[in-house]
Parts: C-alpha cells; structure tokens; sequence
C-alpha cells in the first residue's frame, strides 16, 4: 500500500513542477491569442529559439562562473527573455502585422488563413535556422541540482518523496513570472491598453490607443514568456532544434483547457497538463502519454467548450 502512495505521489510532485513550467509557455501563447487572435505554429520555435539563446549565454557570458552552476541556468533563461521580446517585437512589426490589426479587420476569416500561413513559414524557417546553427546533437545547460533532489518524509517516514531541485526552482519562477504578468496586465497603464486592444480595437483606437503598438509589444512579451519557459527547461531535458514540435500542441491543448483569452486559465491548464502526463505513467506506457491528455482534453472541450476558467465576456 505504501508504495502504491508513494509512487502516486512521486507523479502528482513531478506532474506539478512539470506543469508549472507548461503553464508559462501557455500563458504566453495565451496573451498571443487573447490579445491579437492570432493562433502562432511558430510559438514552439520560439521557444526553441529562447532555449539555444539561454544555452549560449550561459557558455558565452561564463553564467556558472558567476553565478555557480545553481544559478547560473536560471539566470541565463531570464536573459534569455530580452533577446526573444526584441525578435518577436521585429517579427510582428516585419512580417505578422502585414496579416494582423487593423490592415486585415475587415477581412475575416481570409485573414485568419494568411496568419496560419505566415506562422507556419516561419515555424519552417526557425527549425531550419536552428538545425543549419546549432546542428542536430541534443544540448543541456549543465546544472549540478538538475540531479540533486529534497528528500521528504511522510506518515512517519514510511512515504518517501524527492523533489527535484532544479525543477522545484524553475516551477518557483514560473509561478512568479505569471503572478507579476498578471499585475501588469490588471494593474499598470501598458496592461490597461493591450486588454482595451484585445476587446475591442474600433473603442481603442478612438480613445487613442496605439493597437498596432500594443500588437507588436503582446506578441514580443507572450514569446519572450515563453523563451523564459524553455530555458527553465533547459538544464533538465536535451533539446534540439525540432523540441517546439513537442510542445506546441501541449501548449495549445492547455491554453483551450483553461479558456481562451484567459490568463490564469492557461496557467492552470498547463498545470493540469504537467499532471495528467506525469500520474498517467503509473498506469499507461510512456508512449501513450500523450493520449491520456488528450483524452481529457476531449472531455473538457466536450462537457464545457469554453475550458476550465473561460467565460465568454472574459479576455484575461
């Protein structure tokens, strides 16, 4: 009996700190979505690209000398966030704003067609960019506490939990980044202006909101969020050029789980994700992953289409 506990436990643990770093990479496709409607293919190449950036800045800016090999990752994915913001700011600015905004609101659903088009291209161009960069051999950020793990004791000792170190520091820094982004979004003047923006573009222009702006800056901070998200990542799973294809589905799944347009939604879906995948192993081959969270997901979408947290009048 009390192994069974245990290895229950074991999978909620490690389901949860996983799914921490799964709600930040939805909560930024989220703010992407609720803001400029637009579904991104090229969010998990983003993110790819967050990652190569963190992994090269850690080497080239000596981060685990500094910073000791603890820190040093997790310092190197929030660097990572300003360099992945300015590329998605001149992605937008460049290239997505010809097919988004106002140029493209009375188009409808053509529009929609240019967008999917656009992102896809870009998803092509980022895989290969990466594969002719960084070559296809997996890479990690080395961290001494990605091996390290807390041991706790429970009922008396006879339940035994590890927690991963680095995991448990990444998940902490997930939970913070979307508690400050949801501040900014409900508290400060910038966040005022992108809700205005994403509810309704006509009222915002006539009460001098720059739209365009509030695009180029959504779609720059929900990738950047998610470059951070990778690079969180990083020092715990090999990656290469091709790992957005792993998660962008799990991304989009999670997003449409907690509600679209909703911020805290995304984050609680990725969050459910992270344990449906993880506590599914206790029962299911690790192949099969994957079907249990659609599985779910299908139920969800089933029983209550607008997901867990979604209202219809509801954009943050």
């Amino acid at each position: 009996m009390n192994a069974g506990i245990e290895g229950f436990l074991q999978a909620l643990n490690a389901g949860l700190l996983l799914g921490a770093h799964y709600g930040l990479m939805c909560v930024g496709l989220s703010l992407i979505f609720g803001v400029m409607r637009v579904i991104n293919f090229a969010h998990g190449d983003f993110m790819m690209a967050g990652m190569y950036v963190a992994f090269h800045l850690f080497a080239l800016l000596g981060l685990g000398a500094v910073f000791g090999s603890a820190a040093g990752p997790f310092i190197a994915a929030l660097l990572a966030a300003p360099v992945l913001f300015l590329l998605g700011y001149l992605a937008q600015r460049l290239l997505v704003s010809r097919v988004t905004g106002t140029r493209v609101g009375a188009l409808e659903g053509e529009g929609h067609y240019a967008q999917l088009i656009l992102t896809l291209g870009l998803s092509l161009i980022l895989q290969s960019g990466g594969q002719i960069l960084f070559g296809s051999v997996p890479v990690s950020i080395p961290s001494d506490i990605s091996s390290e793990a807390w041991e706790i004791d429970l009922a008396g000792g006879d339940v035994v939990v590890f927690v991963n170190q680095a995991r448990a520091w990444g998940a902490a820094i997930a939970v913070a980044l979307v508690a400050l982004l949801v501040l900014v979004i409900t508290r400060s003047r910038l966040g005022k202006s992108l809700r205005a923006a994403a509810d309704n573009v006509q009222a915002a222009l006539y009460m001098g909101i720059d739209v365009d702006r509030a695009h180029r800056i959504t779609f720059g901070l929900g990738i950047a969020i998610t470059a951070v998200a990778g690079g969180l990542l990083a020092s715990s799973y090999p990656f290469t050029p091709y790992v957005g294809l792993e998660y962008v589905i799990i991304m989009y799944a999670g997003v449409v789980l907690g509600g679209l347009g909703s911020t805290v939604g995304a984050f609680w879906g990725g969050l459910l994700i992270g344990v449906i995948q993880q506590c599914s192993a206790l029962l299911l081959p690790t192949q099969l992953q994957n079907t249990a969270i659609f599985v779910v997901f299908l139920l969800v979408v089933f029983l209550r289409p607008q997901g867990l947290l979604g209202r219809v009048s509801e954009r943050t």
